[in-house]
């Protein structure tokens, strides 16, 4: 149910305890989405269990204007995480309270996760069968209390269309404007995350931090290879090359680039590329070979294959849904693997 002026309405449930830098993610990224004129895309309420205040983590309580009848009202609900959610759901059950509030969510709302607020969508019953993740330290845990979730702890977030999940503090970031993608395009996206001079994408499939060693204090980084290679997408980079850029190692490099980015070049690149074509594809009628060229894929079959095996939809597909009367692009897109 839209708002009246037929803004999506998004509803952030907010518990006792409740972590507040990642309360403010979606009013943020949200917030400050707008249309060409300039008119907001989302209508953003906060709300909690009864409608009274909560506590949060950074020694304040917090009052908030609308108890769980907001949930009723929302297109999408946005759970951020607490002090306390991994043993406060008693086992895997719910508490009443939050199970009552949560049972006025009606069908086909979208569910979205923050880190270990996971656990309340498990424990209604929302991820039996379907991908999830959660934070890499719980993971463990998570699996023992809920052996029917398939829970991934290596990438940022999963979108299983309907519900998603965001490993940590900034898988939250990536996975709002990841929605904004979603629902109204690259540009959109681009235009929130320069506002608040954030990163506007990194692929659901990169992987978590989990306790890897810190790389040695240098001053080489592979930052300025990276920002020289994307200004050079369409040329047909080698691993060779970017090393050279970068005066190091092939071996040297590869490894650093690892630390640094959480994947490898090859595959960086490929991402780059793709994103690339899908802006192309949103806000030109370029023909796909051109956009394919333009790209760095070279010809329009390298770009079919490669969208269909990230994003499982054909160039052509893609733009389609850019063009229809509905806009955005809303195909669930799981995590790479």
């Amino acid at each position: 149910m839209a708002s009246n002026d037929g803004r999506h309405r998004v509803a952030v449930l907010a518990l006792d305890g409740v972590y507040a830098f990642e309360l403010g993610i979606p009013p943020r990224i949200f917030g400050a989405a707008e249309d060409a004129e300039g008119r907001p895309l989302y209508d953003i309420v906060v709300c909690t269990v009864d409608g009274g205040p909560v506590r949060t983590d950074a020694g304040f309580r917090m009052a908030v204007e609308h108890g769980p009848e907001a949930l009723a009202e929302a297109d999408t609900v946005v759970i951020p995480p607490t002090e306390r959610l991994c043993g406060g759901t008693d086992g895997g059950v719910l508490p009443e309270p939050l199970a009552a509030a949560l049972a006025r969510v009606r069908p086909g709302t979208r569910w979205v996760s923050f880190c270990t607020a996971s656990y309340v969508l498990a424990a209604a019953g929302l991820l039996d069968g379907r991908p999830a993740t959660t934070h890499w330290k719980e993971a463990a845990h998570f699996r023992r209390t809920f052996p029917r979730v398939a829970v991934d702890e290596d990438v940022l977030f999963v979108d299983d269309g309907d519900i998603l999940t965001a490993a940590g503090v900034g898988a939250g970031v990536d996975l709002c404007l990841h929605l904004l993608r979603r629902d109204h395009g690259s540009a959109v996206a681009h235009r929130v995350a320069r506002f608040c001079v954030v990163p506007p994408w990194r692929e659901g499939g990169q992987a978590q931090y989990i306790e890897r060693p810190v790389p040695e204090p240098t001053l080489a980084t592979t930052a300025a290879t990276r920002a020289w290679a994307l200004e050079r997408l369409q040329e047909p980079l080698s691993l060779g090359e970017l090393a050279a850029h970068a005066r190091m190692s092939l071996r040297t490099f590869t490894r650093r680039f690892q630390e640094e980015v959480g994947m490898p070049p090859g595959r960086w690149l490929t991402a780059q590329r793709i994103e690339l074509a899908r802006q192309l594809l949103e806000s030109s009628d370029l023909p796909v070979d051109v956009v394919a060229h333009r790209a760095g894929f070279g010809t329009g079959n390298s770009l079919r294959q490669h969208m269909r095996a990230v994003l499982g939809v054909s160039p052509a597909a893609y733009r389609k849904t850019f063009t229809a009367a509905t806009g955005g692009y809303s195909r669930p897109v799981t995590s790479a693997s």
